[in-house]
């Protein structure tokens, strides 16, 4: 007799929440990417670009976890004019001893909402200035409302700034946001001047174009990247690149697709040049902010074992909390 447990958006939301617990749950996933034998294949990607859509398909197998997931990531980018989100999607647990699905995680896409998040925070808790506490967030849709939330758990945020090109997003978000986390937050009109008083900078757009240039980085600002997941993506000059403490998610990941992948094509960064991975830095293996005056890059890419550390977590929530629905075959 085999056993499957389905689990709908709103079950996973009441179970699985953006807090220390699953910031340690991703950070456990980078550090065991460093320091295990995990496999974790490329991604296979499928584009639709006359309805700017794209589909991921992410997994990973972490030694010593019973589950691996199978995450699908649809991201179609026209969605909001129709009403729709632009991020769906769903992950499959299945059994490292015996390949059967344990569990179907109908989330639209929110596990790895999660995930993202809180992979902003591991990033930014290993290498941004720890006294860091002015952030400016580029974009105004979801993640950009999870990255500020997720950076509040690990720095002492005072005050935030959401920079959009749809400045009544923006400001819709940011009334929201400070409403919700109780510190200042407000809509930028000129991403420059709020990128000038800032410690931490996340970007998470779809950006094909440099939105965040060289030249506005100042000494000690930690800049972290995580729009970029497709070849086409460009959310940082790649003249940062070359000037600042580069630290990638996924080397692998990031030479080809990632804001690396860029700095590459520019001929400012050798095609095998050597970088830091997150999970190296959180378990001591190299080296990552060294003083205050640094500059640094995190390039997220977004990497199975992160679907594969999240999707673990809500199963195990979901068992000891009753949630879901059991089907026995």
């Amino acid at each position: 007799m085999t056993r499957m447990t389905i689990l709908t958006e709103a079950e996973l939301r009441r179970i699985v929440l953006l807090n220390r617990e699953a910031v340690a749950c991703i950070e456990d996933a980078f550090h065991a990417l460093a320091t295990k034998s995990v496999a974790m294949p490329p991604i296979l990607r499928l584009d639709i670009p006359e309805h700017r859509g794209e589909v991921d398909v992410k997994t990973a197998y972490v030694p010593g976890l019973d589950g691996f997931a199978i995450k699908i990531s649809p991201g179609f980018f026209d969605n909001p004019k129709i009403g729709l989100p632009s991020t769906n999607g769903m992950m499959v647990l299945l059994s490292t001893k015996t390949g059967l699905v344990q569990a179907l995680l109908l989330d639209n896409g929110y596990l790895t909402d999660i995930r993202t998040a809180a992979a902003g925070a591991v990033a930014a808790k290993h290498l941004s200035r720890k006294d860091a506490s002015v952030a400016v967030i580029f974009g105004a849709g979801m993640q950009a409302k999870l990255q500020l939330k997720a950076l509040a758990l690990v720095r002492p945020i005072r005050e935030a700034r959401l920079w959009a090109r749809d400045a009544a997003k923006a400001e819709a978000a940011a009334n929201a946001l400070a409403e919700e986390l109780g510190f200042p937050v407000k809509a930028a009109t000129d991403p420059r001047v709020a990128v000038d008083a800032a410690d931490i900078i996340v970007t998470t757009t779809p950006s094909e174009k440099p939105i965040l240039m060289a030249e506005w980085l100042r000494p000690g600002q930690h800049v972290t990247a995580m729009g970029s997941d497709a070849e086409h993506k460009n959310e940082i000059d790649p003249q940062a690149i070359a000037r600042a403490t580069y630290v990638a998610d996924s080397l692998r990941q990031t030479r080809r697709l990632g804001e690396l992948h860029h700095a590459i094509a520019a001929g400012l960064t050798a095609p095998d040049a050597e970088f830091a991975e997150l999970g190296q830095v959180i378990a001591g293996q190299r080296i990552g902010r060294t003083h205050a005056d640094e500059i640094t890059i995190a390039d997220l890419t977004g990497t199975g074992i992160q679907d594969t550390a999240i999707a673990t977590l809500a199963f195990a929530r979901a068992g000891a909390a009753n949630a879901g629905t059991t089907f026995e075959s």
